[in-house]
């Protein structure tokens, strides 16, 4: 069986977020280990999920796009969310990393993903801010790193070629902050991905964006068997009601 599905960009968020929270790394790191939650809008929605309640979206972004690369106004007034053994707790940042193991998870959110799977995250921060504090850690022990990503966000160049062409001191004109980009490898989670983890169907990317509430939206071609074909699609219909993250900008 086959369906086609338009999700918006909160619907794609909550479907993402479902698709984490169902990984079994994340699931194992839950009961035994720690998760770190980085700022960003679709891990705002991952928060949710792993926490099992509401969280304040509006406080829980870093940097982000709107007209421009801009940064929450609201920045500071929430940390970001590290759970051990599925309980929330308020480490301190040095003694957060020190105590990061093989078998805990950091979840970290991007803003470009290429066609070989690399994600990039814009830097606004001189010093690389999440990035430049989690990505050697991950890598050095083996930490699981886990990227959502809408597929909206994809784009058609190689983000390791990208980030040699960025740099906040190589712009002359900006619309927003001046940043680098940084190519990041980890465990990419999209609306494909999510859906093929939490049903035994195959999902391909046939368009993105539109207008009204089409934009950002992307759709997908979902196929297998009846059963799960329909409850996938069924899912998805139950998002339809999903608000969106309400963002105020410095710049």
């Amino acid at each position: 069986m086959r369906a086609t599905v338009v999700l918006s960009p909160p619907m794609s968020k909550r479907l993402i977020a479902k698709g984490v929270a169902a990984l079994p790394p994340v699931k194992t790191a839950l009961a035994h280990g720690r998760i770190v939650i980085t700022f960003g809008t679709t891990n705002a929605y991952v928060a949710e999920e792993l926490l099992d309640r509401p969280i304040d979206r509006g406080a829980f972004a870093a940097g982000f796009v709107d007209d421009r690369w801009n940064l929450n106004a609201r920045l500071g007034e929430m940390g970001e969310i590290v759970l051990d053994q599925g309980k929330r707790i308020e480490p301190v940042p040095d003694e957060l990393l020190e105590s990061l193991r093989a078998g805990d998870v950091v979840v970290k959110g991007g803003n470009a993903l290429d066609p070989e799977g690399v994600v990039g995250v814009l830097l606004g921060s001189a010093s690389g801010g999440t990035v430049g504090r989690y990505a050697a850690c991950c890598l050095a022990r083996g930490v699981e790193l886990i990227i959502p990503i809408g597929l909206a966000k994809s784009v058609h160049t190689s983000i390791v070629d990208l980030s040699q062409e960025m740099g906040s001191g190589t712009i002359g004109l900006t619309m927003g902050l001046a940043c680098g980009l940084f190519p990041l490898h980890g465990r990419v989670i999209t609306e494909i991905d999510a859906l093929e983890t939490l049903f035994p169907v195959r999902a391909l990317h046939v368009g993105s964006s539109g207008v009204g509430a089409g934009a950002g939206a992307v759709s997908l071609l979902v196929e297998g068997d009846d059963g799960p074909v329909r409850d996938a699609f069924d899912l998805i219909e139950s998002l339809h009601d999903e608000p969106d993250v309400q963002l105020t900008g410095r710049a």
